[in-house]
């Protein structure tokens, strides 16, 4: 029986034959370049029914193919059997991305069509420069005319967070970056990333699970602000929205409905726009042709908004709500880890995921989790980005591996933290595995590093004790965190592929290296790591990390005999500072309980 995914490719390429057009491509992102979509935007899903976070697809009329990296090969190869779609590795020696791929085929001035709201700028052009001769139709919401009842654009509650939580107005945060402007002889801004918006405003909403966004779009001019968001400003559905557009308003800011943004890109020489900057990463081709269409166009310098690099850079405020939301988050982990040991044998990973958010629940100020939490034992987490099924999860058996990687929203901060745990006897596999892993972490947590080092050049340091045993895993080490925003941040990160960004004191950068074994098991050991200053001398400025996740690292399945004498001390250093921080406010159970985790190796 052809699967319902067959049938939507299908369906696809007839609409192609009556459009005369040669190739589709979807992208797996949203009009704003989010990470994580709204179901409104989750077309590679619909189209294909693969679930990873990063895919994109391209449909010709003999061949469907989707394009992913390593950390979904496994689930991309499970999920699209019986589809007829084909996997198209990327970030492997031998990728073929996807322009390169369709310039392969050889076609003369191929048709092709794919949805303008969700291809940036610069994909289009690398396409265009790929390709020479293409003819590029950007259709917004291309597969409306295929897929009943589509989600519609979503909206939620609108809050805003003051100087207290987030250290900065948002009149200083508009100040600083008219400013920025000036300097650069820009009369105007535009921001199309959701984040970007969120910080600048202080605002939060939830029209992405797991992030507290709002899909909207904003333009900054010298003198005026436009938030183009949906919702209607005089009319708002709720109390929180409706004191939001207030106290916005307020503060001179224009709300405008979310739809008006190509009329005001059309406009822009009206409102005073001479010389506009956006981001060709994050702004969608339909909205850069509307800025063409206008009778008087405005200069258009593209360039990597500034507000993604300060955004990077935590205040005072936000790294001591940082700290707060690692002890709160660290409670509920101790807490969940002792309920665990003593459930082998009863629990599945769906079941033990569901408790470990009915604890967090219990704080105040939650708001969520950070992202879909991996509750993965045995050979399932041998899939870097598991998802847990409702029904089907494996039993948590009281032998060999369980990994865990949550994190929490809270008004204070955002958590993301990663445990491997040992539920019995493991075999000698896994506890080499297991300590070569540490041994990463710890390599890259003890770092010292001259400012200016870029996150790629000590990549390296996480790896290099899985290369000598001749292992590595193929995501990247690290990530910037946001503050109550997204758990993924830029532009800053920790991995082998090249990024200029220098890490920056206030920074906040995940350390997780991997290792995964196909149906047998995997490991990955991750806390979250503050950017700091380490001193001064004639040698240049030195930093290195603060550890901000507090949850005690199991040692019960170690080769001890595997650690450096400074690893070893690392480790009982970091146990003790666990033990030490959250037994005052743990349950006495608890408590004794983490005394003997956290004994000395």
């Amino acid at each position: 029986m052809e699967s319902i995914y067959y049938q939507r490719v299908e369906a696809l390429r007839a609409f192609m034959r009556e459009n005369h057009l040669d190739i589709v491509i979807l992208g797996g992102s949203d009009p704003h370049s989010s990470e994580y979509l709204a179901p409104r935007w989750k077309q590679v899903e619909w189209l294909s029914g693969f679930t990873g976070e990063a895919g994109d697809m391209v449909v010709t009329a003999d061949h469907a193919g989707l394009w992913t990296d390593t950390r979904y090969f496994i689930q991309a190869n499970r999920q699209l059997e019986g589809t007829g779609i084909v996997l198209h590795k990327m970030r492997v020696p031998e990728q073929v991305p996807i322009p390169q791929w369709i310039a392969s085929l050889g076609i003369d001035e191929p048709c092709i069509a794919i949805d303008g709201l969700c291809q940036t700028m610069e994909a289009v052009r690398d396409l265009r420069e790929s390709v020479p001769g293409a003819v590029i139709y950007p259709i917004p919401d291309l597969l409306d005319a295929l897929w009943e009842n589509r989600p519609a654009i979503p909206t939620s509650p609108i809050i805003t967070l003051g100087e207290d939580l987030v250290g900065e107005s948002r009149e200083s945060k508009l100040a600083w970056l008219r400013k920025w402007l000036v300097i650069h002889e820009f009369d105007g801004i535009f921001l199309s990333a959701l984040d970007d918006i969120a910080w600048l405003l202080n605002v939060r909403g939830a029209d992405i699970e797991y992030n507290p966004l709002v899909i909207s779009y904003l333009l900054v001019t010298l003198e005026e602000v436009h938030w183009f968001v949906r919702k209607d400003a005089f009319a708002a559905p709720d109390p929180d929205t409706r004191d939001t557009f207030e106290e916005l308003q307020a503060d001179g800011i224009q709300i405008r409905d979310y739809s008006d943004v190509t009329f005001a890109l059309s406009s822009l020489k009206e409102m005073g726009v001479d010389c506009l900057c956006l981001d060709p990463e994050s702004t969608n081709v339909v909205l850069r042709e509307a800025i063409e269409e206008g009778e008087r166009v405005p200069l258009v310098f593209e360039r990597p908004c500034p507000v993604a690099l300060r955004k990077s850079v935590k205040n005072k405020v936000e790294i001591a709500g940082m700290r707060e939301a690692h002890l709160e988050d660290g409670l509920v982990m101790e807490q969940f880890l002792y309920w665990l040991s003593s459930q082998a044998g009863q629990v599945n990973e769906w079941e033990a995921s569901e408790y470990m958010h009915s604890l967090r629940e219990q704080v105040s100020g939650f708001r969520g989790e950070s992202f879909e939490t991996i509750s993965a034992y045995g050979p399932s987490a041998a899939l870097p980005h598991y998802s847990t099924p409702h029904e089907g999860s494996l039993l948590i058996e009281p032998r060999g591996l369980y990994l865990v990687d949550s994190g929490g929203q809270y008004l204070f901060g955002t958590t993301d933290i990663t445990r491997t745990i040992p539920m019995g006897p493991c075999t000698a596999l896994e506890r080499e595995d297991y300590t070569l892993c540490l041994r990463g972490y710890i390599g890259l947590a003890m770092a010292v590093f001259p400012r200016g080092t870029a996150g790629c050049q000590i990549d390296a340091l996480a790896r290099e004790p899985l290369w000598q045993a001749r292992r590595n895993f193929g995501h990247g080490t690290g990530h910037g965190v946001g503050f109550f925003l997204c758990d993924h941040e830029g532009p800053q990160d920790i991995r082998q592929n090249f990024n200029s960004t220098a890490l920056e004191p206030g920074m906040i950068v995940s350390d997780e290296p991997g290792l995964y074994r196909e149906g047998m098991h995997g490991i990955r050991h991750e806390n979250l790591l503050l950017v700091r200053s380490v001193g001064d001398n004639e040698f240049g400025s030195w930093l290195g990390f603060e550890t901000l996740t507090l949850c005690h690292i199991d040692t019960s399945c170690l080769e001890v005999s595997l650690l450096t004498t400074a690893e070893r001390e690392y480790l009982n250093a970091y146990n003790e500072r666990v033990y030490r921080e959250l037994s005052p406010r743990l349950p006495a159970e608890v408590a004794a309980w983490l005394r003997e985790k956290t004994l000395p190796v």
